[in-house]
């Protein structure tokens, strides 16, 4: 079912840092509530149709694609990704210990973030995930959780490496346009134009964090390389993985992020089979005091790119909060209830609390 997803645009504007709250059904948007600038010098105010980078809800959408290459048999969650990539991805304290996609999606897979997750465009991941700081040397592959962004850049080299395409196409193909959402991953394969409508992320002193492409239009969309080239033809599928930012560069509007949550209420709404939708949403790591690094409670279960709040009372909320370059965001839909929030926030500083944006953002 395709679903009309853009409604009349609330505005109560109060401050020049965007405010945006979206409720929605399975079959419908509710009620919504916008205010801010997304772009300051040409006062351009907020509406839910402007894309904006949601930071790590981009990686619900990964969980997503790669079900979809599930459910076509190009990948399998438990087959071990270095027969995928061509070259050996071994935990160096537990090498005999395979790492596979589930406990790649599920950060359970040995990985941490302290050597990073960004290389230039005609770098190897694999010379980034030699270093001895890319790994927890305390625990073996599916031992322990430890939330780690370049967990994502591993799985996006995976499914370029088994299906021959990019990684930005593949989101599109796999994602974007089944569920007619204009979309994107670092700016590669939106419409012309439409970084030009993008919400601008501010710091708190007024300085621009990211995508002030009205400003500075010649922008590289994507990591650029060693040399300082903003040229595709010098990224090697299979070999990258972190050029689009799997991890956190999705741009897309809160209507478009509404409709992934629709998705997520109709139970894949097509797009996934019944078998896969469940493997996506259900827990793979349940935190029990022991088995990982909780974040003082933030973290309590993770399915497949999807994050788990389950409540005392026994709803439980599935989706993905996003907290990056001044922003605080969080897609969140309770199927039992059948309804769902998007929350989008600006202008913070680094240092502010985290948080789900479930109730409201920090």
């Amino acid at each position: 079912m395709v679903l009309l997803w853009l409604s009349p645009h609330a505005s109560a504007q109060t401050d020049d840092n965007v405010r945006i709250e979206l409720t929605f059904t399975a079959d419908q948007l509710d009620r919504s509530k916008v205010s801010g600038l997304a772009h300051r010098p040409s006062m351009r105010e907020a509406t839910l149709d402007n894309p904006v980078r949601v930071a790590s809800i981009s990686k619900l959408a990964v969980g997503v694609a790669v079900m979809r290459l599930v459910d076509k048999e190009a990948l399998d969650l438990d087959r071990d990704v270095s027969l995928y990539l061509g070259w050996r991805l071994v935990h160096p304290q537990f090498p005999t210990q395979k790492i596979t996609l589930r406990l790649l999606l599920s950060h359970q897979s040995g990985l941490k973030d302290d050597a990073g997750y960004f290389i230039p465009l005609d770098a190897n991941l694999a010379d980034l995930l030699a270093k001895p700081e890319a790994w927890d040397a305390g625990h073996a592959p599916g031992a322990y959780f430890r939330y780690a962004n370049v967990n994502y850049p591993v799985v996006a080299a995976v499914m370029e490496a088994a299906t021959g395409r990019r990684f930005d196409r593949i989101m599109i193909e796999e994602v974007f346009e089944p569920l007619s959402i204009p979309a994107c991953y670092n700016w590669s394969g939106c419409k012309d134009g439409a970084a030009k409508d993008a919400i601008t992320l501010y710091r708190p002193d007024g300085s621009v964090a990211r995508d002030d492409w009205v400003k500075d239009p010649d922008l590289c969309a994507y990591m650029v390389a060693s040399d300082g080239r903003c040229d595709l033809d010098l990224y090697r599928p299979g070999l990258n993985g972190s050029a689009f930012a799997p991890q956190g560069g999705m741009r897309i509007s809160a209507g478009g992020l509404a409709r992934l949550g629709q998705m997520l209420l109709n139970g894949g709404d097509g797009l996934l089979t019944p078998l896969s939708f469940a493997e996506l949403i259900r827990a793979q790591w349940r935190f029990d005091g022991r088995n990982g690094d909780d974040d003082k409670g933030y973290f309590t279960a993770l399915g497949l790119g999807v994050q788990r709040i389950e409540q005392p009372d026994g709803t439980v909320w599935i989706g993905h909060p996003g907290e990056a370059y001044g922003l605080r965001a969080g897609l969140w839909v309770d199927r039992a209830s059948g309804r769902g929030v998007v929350r989008i926030s600006t202008g913070h500083a680094e240092d502010y609390p985290i948080g789900h944006c479930l109730d409201a953002c920090p």
